[in-house]
């Protein structure tokens, strides 16, 4: 499979919290052995709230809805993703319990970066890695800050 999709939606997302690293199609190319593509299901968890998991997800195709199980019935959504956002940035860099829930709302494309991946890639291709670090850093500073505006508990 081909990344240009991915390259794509990545590039035409705009979104305050959008993932953009400086790359080009070259790069993401280098990058693409990397990463393990997945076609989930609408109504599939791909992230559970709790387990612990060092994975980033990269949506290609498709929409995610992130949200938090209440201590009371029901849920709390927290945002709906649209193809080139990423999810699950944070648990890649600590073996953290995950904070929420994301599901497939349709069917959906993603290309997973594993922890061990990760580090391959730094000892392979350090300023690829870099690069790709700093985007993902900049995504989880942009979504603390708006968790921090709405009063959401960061812990």
């Amino acid at each position: 499979m081909d990344i240009q999709e991915l390259f794509d939606a990545v590039h035409s997302l705009n979104a305050a919290d959008a993932f953009k690293p400086r790359l080009s199609l070259a790069q993401w190319r280098a990058f693409q052995p990397y990463l393990t593509r997945h076609e989930i299901r609408a109504g599939d968890l791909l992230v559970k709230q709790g387990d612990h998991d060092r994975t980033m997800y990269l949506l290609e195709r498709g929409t995610l809805q992130v949200f938090v199980a209440d201590a009371k019935p029901g849920v709390s959504r927290l945002s709906l993703l649209r193809a080139g956002s990423v999810v699950g940035e944070a648990g890649l860099f600590s073996d953290q319990p995950r904070m929420a829930n994301v599901e497939a709302m349709t069917a959906c494309v993603v290309w997973a970066l594993r922890g061990p991946r990760l580090e391959e890639l730094i000892a392979r291709n350090p300023a690829l890695a870099l690069e790709l670090v700093c985007a993902a850093a900049s995504v989880m500073g942009v979504r603390m800050r708006a968790n921090i505006e709405i009063g959401q508990a960061v812990s």
